[in-house]
Formats: structure tokens, sequence, C-alpha cells
């Protein structure tokens, strides 16, 4: 682990400092030591960073540190990887989002940027439909090597990761305890056999219990980090629908399997269908159709063909990865280019502006740029 692992972790030990405002204060600061380092009248020039913050950050630095080291201690004795959001591990889909959190526990064997990565959630009752529906869905993922992502929980969840499992799917069980709590504990096994072919993962830090309010906020993990979130077999008032509600919000795809009028467990994915907030999904067809993964190679390099072939001869390490922000987004608003691109903000006006002056990126209204293709 490097010097700098330790001040990424401490940051998340800062009162006050959650996870909008770390990735705005390492923007700003140029990296985590330089957030620590920074005197309170420069902490106190970062946007939503007042005085009482700014002091808080230097009273309490020295604790936090230390309190990072015992975690970085634990997560080498425990085979834990401490994954910050600058890492190239962290999973891009979602680095993206603002509430991301910005240091992840992740434990397992598999790459969290996986080409394709589909959410699977439901009830902790399912019926015997739900069960079969759940195992046939993962089967019929297959050929595609999809990622399967789901919470661990009993019910659809366990299902789905028990169905990735057997189908030789990598399958990732995001959790709302410390990365050394599997939750619920008689899941171990499944857990253990996920190290293997896949994983787990975490925003909490070690010792952490799985209190009621965590589990929403691992939702929106479990949201973030597919391509699709499909619902299972869901109550019309229950922790699946805020799951689904999240992805929504992301604007991420949402699909769910119709069921029974007369079921309980089927008041929520039909409600989802009928509110269109989710896609109907009766076989996976529907799925491949709405993902475009039938055509998604031809479109792949339709693409391709269409982004600007880079000489890193050309640019300043800066400049290029301002560039591969804007490639992907094609357009990006000041402050968010700076953390996307982990370029500080004290040098993105000069490189934006060298980069205007090359006929690569252009300056609109709002402070947003656009790459010109």
């Amino acid at each position: 682990m490097s010097q700098e692992a330790q001040f990424e972790v401490a940051l998340s030990f800062l009162p006050y400092v959650g996870d909008q405002l770390t990735k705005v204060l390492v923007s700003y600061c140029g990296s985590a030591k330089a957030v620590f380092d920074a005197p309170v009248p420069k902490l106190m020039k970062v946007p939503g960073v007042g005085e009482r913050v700014a002091k808080s950050i230097r009273d309490n630095g020295r604790h936090a540190l230390l309190e990072a080291d015992e975690v970085l201690k634990k997560a080498a004795d425990r085979s834990v990887q401490l994954l910050f959001y600058t890492s190239p591990q962290y999973p891009n889909r979602l680095k993206q989002l603002p509430d991301a959190p910005p240091l992840l526990y992740f434990r397992g064997n598999t790459d969290l940027n996986h080409r394709r990565i589909i959410s699977i959630v439901g009830t902790r009752k399912p019926t015997s439909y739900g069960q079969s529906v759940t195992e046939r869905i993962v089967e019929e993922l297959k050929p595609y090597n999809v990622m399967i992502v789901s919470g661990l929980a009993y019910g659809i969840d366990i299902a789905a990761h028990r169905a990735a499992l057997q189908a030789g799917l990598p399958t990732i069980g995001v959790m709302a305890s410390g990365p050394d709590t599997i939750y619920p504990g008689v899941h171990k096994k499944y857990a253990e056999k996920m190290l293997e072919q896949g994983g787990v993962i975490t925003e909490n830090t070690f010792g952490t219990k799985p209190d009621a309010p965590r589990f929403p906020a691992r939702n929106r993990i479990i949201a973030g980090m597919s391509d699709c979130t499909i619902v299972i077999e869901a109550a019309f008032k229950s922790g699946t629908l805020i799951t689904a509600d999240i992805a929504h919000s992301y604007d991420k795809e949402v699909m769910a399997v119709p069921g029974n009028i007369n079921s309980p467990m089927s008041e929520g994915t039909n409600w989802l269908i009928k509110s269109h907030k989710a896609a109907v999904l009766t076989s996976t067809q529907d799925l491949i159709e709405l993902l475009n993964w039938d055509v998604e190679d031809k479109l792949a390099s339709k693409r391709a063909a269409a982004i600007p072939v880079l000489d890193p001869a050309d640019f300043t390490p800066e400049e290029m990865q301002v560039l591969q922000v804007l490639i992907q987004s094609g357009e990006e608003q000041m402050d968010n280019l700076g953390w996307k691109s982990q370029v500080p903000v004290n040098q993105l006006a000069s490189v934006l502006l060298s980069l205007e002056f090359k006929g690569m990126v252009k300056a609109m209204p709002g402070k947003r740029f656009a790459l010109i293709r």
C-alpha cells in the first residue's frame, strides 16, 4: 500500500466530510494527502467547506490517520482490497454517480469493470415462481458472460448468487456490514465460494454492524454498479423498490418480472411496470434487446471508428486524462471534469485552454466543455 492510501482511507474518518465533499476536496487540493496538509484558509476556498469543516479537518486529521493505519493493517491481514474512487479497479459505472462512496472494501478475485453487469433483487420471501424465474434468467444469461450483483440477503438475492455460482458466472454480494461480517451468517458458505468466483464489497469499515439505515445506502451500490436492475417479486412497500427507484434516478435501466395479481409478492413488480418505472421482463431476450447486446458489437465498432485516435506524444498527461473523460461522455461540467479526470482544479482551466487551442475541445455556456469530434 502506498502512503497516499493511508490519507485516502483517513478521509472517510473525518467528521462533516461526506461522499461528495470528499471528491471535491481531493479535486481542489490535488490529492488526499494535500487535503490533510492544507491550511484552514485554503480549505475554506473549497466549495462546501466553511470555517467549521476546515477547522475540523485540521483538528481531526491526526486521529483519522491513526484510524486509517489500523484499517490498512486489518485489510492486509484479511486480504481486503481498499479501492479509492481514483483507483483503476474501482467500478467505473459507480464512479460516475455523484453519491458514489469514495472508498470501497473489496474481497474477491474479479474485475469490477466487467463488460456486462446485471443486478438482480427481490423479496426475502419468494414464491416457488420467483425462485424458478431467478434461476432461469441467470442460466439464460450464461452465454453472455454476465456478472450478477445482488445483496446477499435471504430470498431472491441469494437465489441469484447461487444460480450464478452454478452457472459459472462471476457474482458480487454488496453488504450493509463491514468486510469482516457476512450477514446473514447462514450465507457464509456462499460468500466464501463467491470470493473465488466474484466477491463481496461494502463501503463500511471493519466491525460495522448491518444496522437498518445501512441497507438503503447499500442499495445505491447495487443499482450503481450495474447496467440494469432486474426486480423479481417485491411487496409494494419494500427495500427492493428502493433499489429500483435509485436505479431509475440514476437513469439506469430497470426491468421487472410480472407476477400473479393475487400474490402480495407481485404487487411491487406489477406496480413498477404499471407506473412505467420498469420495462417488462418475460424472457431473457427482453433484457438483451433492451440493452442492445444483440447489436452491441456492431455499434461498438462504429463508435470506435468515430473516436479520435490520440497520439500521447501530442498531449500532456493531464490533457490525455481530460480527453479520455470527454471521449466517454461527449461533454462535461467543469467541476465534474475535475474529479473524473483527476486533474487538480488549479490546473484544469489551463489544461482546457490548451486543448481549445489544439482544436480538441470547445467551451460551452454554464462552464461546460465538449469534445470536438
